[in-house]
């Protein structure tokens, strides 16, 4: 096995090992964990659709960020808008063409600020914005799912189209922009609502194929490993002389009679090999 120990093999053997590292404690349990990912917001998805709606206030306490198991639950909340408060969270895709989500602070009835998402506008034939039809004024009662913040932006805010604009639909983010704090987490408007403009609809199912893709990098590491074992055994059977000749697809008449082919360089013994080397006298 000395022979493992040539560059070639050593560049080779670490490469297989990093690899099959790589598969088992990262490629692989990384996608288990976006799998578990999936399979959550599918569940959430599921009961935002089987659950009736309930009182904002009886899953998230006044100020609090929301939990993530109340993540697309349906909610209730009654109050006051705040359109001084409203900022765009431009470059969104919905149903697979880009939108503009407008959010408007709401004040509710027992003193708590809630950002709304009221749902979204496409860019005009121009280019720009639409006109955005304002808040209601006065009280009112809206049902909406409850969403959680996508953090913090990674680009500064913009004003275009005379509008004050964001990059995630993240509460903090429109509070400093708006200049209405509010409570973490937003509540996505449903269609009918008031103030709604087109409702955001709710995502598609994901088919989740992260589960299959985690046994996926699991099998590459080991056939990378299989196949290391494969190529050293056969380097191992060749350096013994254990690796059968290649056998002709038809015999040559010049051929020797015991299937020796007629221009196979015979062996040479150490005399003439020396005076290849030295001379001949």
């Amino acid at each position: 096995m000395r022979f493992l120990l040539r560059p070639g093999w050593i560049a080779l053997t670490l490469a297989v090992v990093a690899f099959a590292f790589a598969c088992a404690y990262l490629l692989a349990p990384w996608q288990f964990h976006r799998s578990v990912e999936r399979d959550g917001t599918n569940a959430a998805l599921e009961r935002a659709v089987a659950t009736a709606p309930v009182p904002r206030s009886e899953l998230v306490a006044p100020g609090a960020e929301p939990a993530d198991d109340v993540a697309w639950r349906q909610v209730t909340v009654a109050g006051t808008y705040r359109p001084q408060g409203e900022v765009l969270v431009r470059l969104r895709t919905i149903e697979g063409s880009p939108g503009t989500e407008v959010m408007t602070p709401l004040v509710t009835t027992t003193g708590e600020a809630v950002l709304v998402d009221r749902g979204y506008v496409r860019s005009s034939d121009a280019g720009g914005l639409p006109p955005i039809a304002p808040a209601p004024a006065g009280t009112v009662s809206l049902t909406g799912y409850q969403r959680l913040d996508e953090g913090a932006p990674s680009r500064p805010a913009v004003v275009a189209d005379g509008h004050r604009q964001v990059y995630a639909a993240d509460a903090p983010a429109v509070a400093a922009v708006g200049g209405v704090p509010t409570s973490p987490g937003y509540v996505q408007l449903l269609p009918g609502q008031p103030g709604v403009l087109t409702a955001v609809p709710l995502p598609p199912p994901d088919p989740n194929p992260s589960y299959s893709y985690a046994w996926q990098w699991l099998i590459f590491g080991l056939m990378a490993i299989g196949a290391w074992i494969y190529f050293a055994r056969l380097e191992w059977r060749r350096a013994h002389g254990l690796e059968p000749h290649r056998e002709r697809d038809h015999q040559d008449p010049r051929d020797a009679a015991d299937g020796t082919p007629w221009d196979a360089r015979p062996s040479r013994g150490t005399e003439e090999k020396l005076a290849d080397r030295y001379g001949r006298r």
